[in-house]
């Protein structure tokens, strides 16, 4: 199983992405990852990290039909927000529809794998335990 954003690996913060404020297009940034090199692999998907902070990371993911993210994990509360299409997510006792405007969230640690039951992208937002990230090396 796949983990990411570990508490042991903390996740570097990307000083132009951690700003009072920002503002995406996700039209336009979903028709980016349409057209990015990475849409055009066999694994079928891109993704754009859109904020990048000590408390959170919001990541817009774009997934084509019939391709998924093997089971792994985070460790911190996450939503998924489905913009366009439709996703299944496994999770160990039950699979979840998640169809465009539908958002599920979903507590530390459970494992999940994600499915693109046709052309998707979707929000995945991550919070971490108790607020803010830990320092690096605590």
């Amino acid at each position: 199983m796949k983990r990411y954003y570990s508490e042991d690996e903390p996740l570097t913060v990307l000083p132009e992405l951690d700003q009072p404020l920002l503002q995406s297009n996700l039209p336009a940034e979903i028709e980016k990852l349409r057209l990015a090199e990475s849409w055009q692999r066999k694994t079928g998907r891109s993704s754009k990290t859109l904020l990048n902070s000590p408390a959170c990371g919001i990541l817009l993911i774009a997934m084509k039909q019939d391709t998924e993210t093997k089971e792994h994990r985070v460790d911190g509360r996450i939503t998924i927000h489905t913009l366009v299409g439709r996703l299944k997510i496994k999770l160990s006792e039950r699979t979840v529809e998640l169809p465009a405007g539908h958002l599920l969230m979903l507590d530390r640690g459970i494992a999940h794998d994600v499915q693109a039951v046709e052309e998707s992208a979707f929000l995945l937002t991550m919070c971490w335990h108790g607020g803010a990230r830990p320092a690096s090396g605590n």
